[in-house]
């Protein structure tokens, strides 16, 4: 179980690794999103700096990685029969998110996880996902800061994991509550810097308003 647990960890650190933002960037508009705007490697600073069409991309493809991630794992699982298929999960989901963070493709520099983080968070428990998303959505069109509605939901997901006992892709061996804290815990620590912003009163906001009809106002 240990030497099965390392290589769903490998695989799925490799998965994370794989950073859409520096690649799509670098291919629609030439440079590397790190190097622009707040310097992440994420959908917010690809849709601030690149446009609306990469970070919608970039999106779609870093929450892929945590369902990949999360797939493989079970198919391991079967695969090798294993007893606890819980942790199988659990270890593919936090190292993806490890992986995305701290990609060894590029310089160890890489996203705040957020997106991948709702790939694993759906296909872990896909009652939990969607409540979480939900409640994101809500916070980041009220706010217009995604940093709040990240953190927040994070914070949700701990409390719903403590509760909700059932839709868990697998069960074998449960601790889904670690889990959450262990994944929460880093979504919050890689947030840290907006956190402080908030305190602050200095978060940026995005802007639901296209640049054009932005312009004709000014």
């Amino acid at each position: 179980m240990t030497f099965i647990c390392i290589i769903i960890a490998c695989i799925s650190y490799l998965i994370g690794s794989i950073n859409f933002s520096v690649i799509f960037s670098k291919k629609m508009a030439g440079f590397d999103v790190r190097e622009k705007g707040s310097g992440n490697a994420g959908t917010t600073n690809m849709l601030r700096s690149v446009g609306k069409k990469a970070a919608a991309i970039t999106l779609v493809c870093d929450i892929l990685k945590g369902v990949v991630s999360i797939s493989i794992a079970l198919l391991f699982g079967f695969i090798f029969n294993a007893e606890n298929r819980a942790l199988l999960v659990q270890v593919a989901g936090i190292a993806v998110v490890v992986g995305h963070t701290f990609p060894i493709f590029f310089g160890f520099k890489g996203g705040k996880g957020v997106a991948t983080s709702l790939g694993v968070l759906i296909m872990s428990n896909w009652e939990i996902g969607l409540i979480c998303l939900g409640f994101a959505l809500i916070l980041i069109a009220v706010t217009r800061m995604v940093s709040v509605g990240s953190c927040l939901a994070a914070i949700l997901f701990m409390v719903l994991t403590y509760f909700i006992k059932d839709n868990y892709i697998a069960m074998q061996g449960s601790g889904y509550f670690i889990y959450s804290i262990i994944l929460a815990i880093f979504i919050l620590f890689n947030h840290r810097t907006n956190i402080v912003r908030i305190i602050q009163g200095k978060e940026n906001k995005i802007s639901f308003k296209s640049k054009n009809k932005a312009k004709e106002k000014k």
